[in-house]
């Protein structure tokens, strides 16, 4: 449908951001629960040592992913993300579900950060646990940085912008501090085995907690070996998660068909490198089996007596989280943006503030639903359902490059995912295999939010989509004939 390749830029976001900017938003949201929390967590539970090759397997998918986000990026720069690219390519039903999926991707990842986010503040000032961390009965220290965040986030992109790069650069240098002391510590007995042997879990676990391909195929359940070392990619996926909120930032990007994928690889590569050094050096210290699952990092530094990198680590991840918030409520703000535009959500949300070039209403009431999230409900069970909402949206961003280009062979792209369609067919195989091992209680959650959502499109998003045929007939949109996809370049 090629109206909806025109409507990519409606003039009221305004262009600000460069490719530099665009590397500080990905860094931003990138790093932060999975360096600090999730790569110890894996390690203990289900790879060992190995949880190193999770990240590598991961970075891989990711990787694959990445290409085919640059291509459609920066060929299409919009607001929608791989929302829109299923809009051109797939349709209506399946732009919703996709769109649905990154709201649940974000809205859920940002709830969980913020609750971590408040943990390890009170770690650090000695706050109240009533108030902070998982045992408050009303997470205000969750609730207050979200509201703060929000306030950044509708004044301007800009500053948005301004904000993560600063944090980013603390938060980076904490990982390097992390890698150049830590790197005296490490122990070649810590890594051996490197795959730890296969066994049982340690009391057992219900078929729920399985991973569905072990149960699909009646396999016993075991943790760690090589198909332990697999569910921990899986898991460890969601740590790469947000690379993919760049392509939200299409219309607000001053040169879109070069930075965004300058931002989106360039950011991936940075993260990748970050995270298999920081895991290695973990599981060198310590012996896995003693890794702490609350602060794996600054418990470890502090086990061989580098109690000063310790606090630093600490001081590290609460700016780390801080920026992944601040992305992730921009990026909600830019989903919702574009879905109001066409109708699918009330068309006040795909509107932008005249005067700050923001989409204002969705980012408020995006942030509303975080912070009642992370005030009353402990959700770190439910993380899984972070990964297979973005591995479940990468699917459709691989299917639509090749359909895309059969569709469209006259659009001009600045990048091009290479030997397509085999990468990309590769890319959407390996994304729905790592889906295969989350367990099966994350995929009827997974079930479940879907059903709602196409109860919502065929109620509501169907009949007041700008593309239903009579409102489309009053708008005056052309069932067929080519457009003009080539984006304004707006100050």
């Amino acid at each position: 449908m090629d109206e909806v390749l025109k409507r990519q830029d409606s003039g009221d976001l305004k262009r600000r951001l460069r490719g530099r900017d665009l590397v500080g938003f990905g860094i931003g949201i990138i790093i932060g629960t999975g360096i600090f929390t999730l790569a110890g967590v894996e390690a203990k539970t289900h790879a060992g040592p190995a949880v190193t090759l999770s990240f590598v397997l991961g970075a891989v998918v990711a990787g694959l992913a990445a290409l085919c986000y640059a291509e459609l990026a920066s060929s299409v720069p919009t607001a929608g993300s791989a929302y829109t690219y299923a809009f051109a390519t797939l349709g209506e039903i399946f732009a919703w579900i996709i769109g649905w999926d990154l709201l649940l991707e974000f809205a859920l990842g940002a709830a969980v950060v913020a609750r971590g986010w408040s943990g390890y503040l009170a770690n650090l000032l000695g706050l109240s646990p009533d108030w902070f961390g998982e045992d408050a009965k009303v997470n205000v220290g969750a609730v207050a940085i979200i509201a703060v965040l929000t306030v950044v986030a509708v004044l301007g992109i800009k500053e948005s912008a301004w904000l993560t790069n600063l944090l980013v650069c603390v938060k980076v240098a904490v990982c390097v501090l992390v890698l150049a002391v830590g790197l005296f510590f490490v122990k070649g007995s810590n890594l051996t085995p490197f795959i730890p042997t296969a066994k049982p879990p340690e009391g057992g676990s219900s078929v729920l907690e399985q991973p569905i391909v072990q149960a699909a195929l009646g396999l016993e359940q075991s943790v760690y070996g090589i198909a332990g070392m697999i569910t921990a990619a899986a898991v460890v996926f969601f740590a790469y998660t947000g690379f993919e909120a760049l392509a939200n930032l299409g219309e607000e990007t001053m040169n879109p068909k070069k930075d965004l994928r300058v931002g989106i690889l360039g950011a991936l590569a940075v993260c990748a490198v970050l995270y298999i050094g920081v895991s290695i050096v973990l599981t060198g210290m310590i012996p896995f089996t003693d890794i702490d699952t609350g602060a794996p990092l600054a418990d470890a530094f502090d086990k061989v007596g580098q109690h000063w990198v310790g606090a630093l680590i600490s001081l590290g991840a609460v700016t780390g989280l801080t920026s992944v918030m601040m992305v992730e409520l921009v990026t909600i703000g830019r989903i919702g943006y574009a879905m109001g535009r066409d109708g699918l959500l009330p068309k006040k949300l795909g509107t932008a503030h005249p005067k700050w070039g923001t989409p204002h209403r969705m980012t408020i009431g995006g942030a509303a639903l975080i912070a009642v999230l992370a005030a009353f409900i402990p959700i770190s069970e439910l993380a899984d359902m972070v990964s297979i909402g973005a591995l479940s949206a990468m699917i459709i961003v691989a299917v639509a490059v090749p359909v895309l280009r059969r569709r469209r062979p006259d659009l001009d792209r600045p990048f091009t995912v290479p030997f397509s369609p085999v990468l990309p067919i590769v890319a959407a195989v390996a994304c729905f295999y790592l889906m295969l091992n989350l367990n099966v209680l994350t995929w009827i959650r997974f079930a479940v939010w879907l059903a709602l959502g196409l109860v919502i499109y065929f109620t509501y998003g169907r009949r007041h989509s700008r593309f239903a045929p009579e409102n489309a007939e009053k708008a005056g949109i052309a069932e067929s004939g080519e457009t003009d996809v080539s984006p304004k370049t707006t100050e």
